[in-house]
């Protein structure tokens, strides 16, 4: 098969779960598709600000926010932004509900809500070692996704507060927040229809649930060794973990590089 580009989601895939790097084998592996003329796409629940380091890859295309934002170098392939409506509601039921909320522009930014178990569950996701900058004025910018921090008991006060809002709970404390649905399918499809690349001629490399419809999207979907079961249930090929260079062993295994 002639892959054309390949599809990297970041945390648990390109970047280590254990120390939050990038294992020198994937690196060389980046290059050598890179020199192939492979077209690189980082797929990822992060913000565009948050992506610097995979640029430092050679990687030039980012699917980011869970698919609700994708830019291309300067050019934005596809966007799904939050009426402002709905952002200063949410905004405002979280301050009296006492729950922290991030909003997900090009930038990452919070409420003013800043809870100790918030700030544990973006360590484990994101790997944050501080709270977001507080942004007062997050209604005057297009907001892609905003993610809730509560439990589910504090979720269904939001559920029948907002029946019309879609909430995706995705980690035991962080639910999304969104009006319409986004995935990372939808954005990679949004990529390939850029690029005119059949999704036949696509490889998309993922560890987690929120993968599942992009790997089922592409002609080859691989899983990681710490991905999850139902993951790896969807995929064409289950690699090593990421801590064991799993990237680079898959597409030598299946000679792409």
């Amino acid at each position: 098969m002639n892959y054309k580009i390949v599809f990297f989601d970041v945390d648990g895939t390109l970047i280590n779960y254990e120390d939050g790097c990038v294992e020198e084998s994937t690196k060389q592996a980046i290059d050598l598709l890179k020199n192939k003329g492979i077209h690189l796409v980082a797929a990822t629940g992060r913000p565009l600000s948050m992506c610097c380091e995979l640029e430092e890859l050679g990687i030039e295309t980012f699917i980011t926010a869970n698919g609700a934002y994708v830019k291309h170098h300067d050019l934005v392939l596809h966007k799904t932004p939050i009426a402002k409506e709905i952002v200063q509601n949410v905004e405002a039921f979280a301050m009296e509900q006492q729950h922290s909320l991030t909003f997900f522009t090009e930038q990452l930014a919070m409420n003013s809500i800043q809870s100790p178990a918030a700030l544990h569950a973006m360590q484990e996701t994101l790997s944050l070692g501080d709270f977001p900058v507080i942004n007062e004025k997050i209604t005057n910018e297009e907001v892609f996704l905003m993610c809730l921090y509560t439990d589910e008991q504090g979720e269904k006060r939001y559920v029948s507060q907002f029946p019309n809002i879609l909430w995706q709970r995705w980690h035991p404390y962080i639910v999304n927040v969104l009006q319409q649905d986004v995935s990372k399918s939808i954005a990679v499809q949004a990529v390939l229809d850029y690029f005119n690349i059949d999704s036949k001629n696509a490889i998309a490399f993922g560890d987690g649930d929120n993968d599942m419809d992009m790997l089922e999207l592409v002609g080859l979907g691989i899983a990681m060794g710490n991905g999850s079961l139902a993951l790896k249930n969807v995929a064409d090929f289950v690699t090593k973990k990421s801590t064991e260079g799993g990237i680079d062993f898959a597409l030598r295994q299946l000679q792409i590089i």
